[in-house]
């Protein structure tokens, strides 16, 4: 357990820029609080022990402002980065070396009951605001984009952004979603170019029969 820890907040200095020291992670950041309360709330869990797993995991939140459902399985070094609104949902698996930002929801789809929600594999980052619905699989190594809707199983290794979510490009290093966005950038100057082009085809079209004559105004006028 004291292993899991060190590593736990290790893990967070070699992450996190800002964290300074073991001491500072250890009494300032409420992922790593979270984390190891769910460690214990997990336990109880698995004892069929649930109320009082639940009742810890409320502590937890309240304490936190991080919500990790007890039956939730969560794997080592897993980083909440701020951690505020992080919701993390009873079914949902969560690998190794995971960063989750604040806001992040691995939520559920379906009211019925065994597996409903996400599965995160390793190295997995997902960025702050980002919900990840149902009994899917981010692959390993994928980067999801902040504020993006993942509905479906991704890939391995890539970056994925939107609502709903669609990959962008292979790779999940900065570079790589730089690079996504700015291809998806052009793809939407191009559209709003097009869009342009028609509305003046259209303004073109509507001023030339606004000059052409109407035959029924003339009836009757003797002209």
């Amino acid at each position: 357990m004291w292993r899991l820890c060190w590593e736990d907040l290790r893990s967070v200095q070699t992450r996190d820029p800002a964290a300074r020291s073991a001491l500072e992670v250890l009494l300032c950041y409420p992922g790593i609080h979270a984390r190891w309360i769910h460690r214990i709330t997990h336990g109880l869990w698995q004892l069929n022990l649930k109320l009082p797993a639940r009742m810890l995991s409320s502590f937890s939140r309240w304490i936190t402002g991080i919500e990790i459902h007890p039956g939730a399985i969560l794997g080592r070094r897993l980083f909440m980065d701020h951690g505020m609104g992080i919701v993390i949902g009873e079914t949902a698996e969560v690998r190794d070396d995971v960063t989750l930002f604040h806001g992040v929801t691995l939520g559920g789809t379906s009211l019925s009951p065994g597996k409903r929600h996400p599965t995160v594999e390793n190295g997995v980052t997902i960025g702050a605001g980002a919900k990840v619905l149902g009994d899917i699989t981010i692959g390993e190594g994928a980067l999801i984009g902040a504020n993006s809707v993942v509905l479906s199983d991704t890939p391995a290794n890539v970056t994925v952004v939107g609502i709903p979510g669609r990959v962008i490009a292979k790779g999940n290093t900065l570079e790589g979603l730089i690079t996504g966005s700015a291809e998806l950038a052009k793809k939407m100057q191009n559209l709003e170019a097009e869009v342009q082009q028609t509305r003046r085809a259209l303004e073109e079209i509507r001023h030339q029969e606004s000059h052409q004559a109407d035959p029924d105004r003339f009836q009757g006028s003797g002209i």
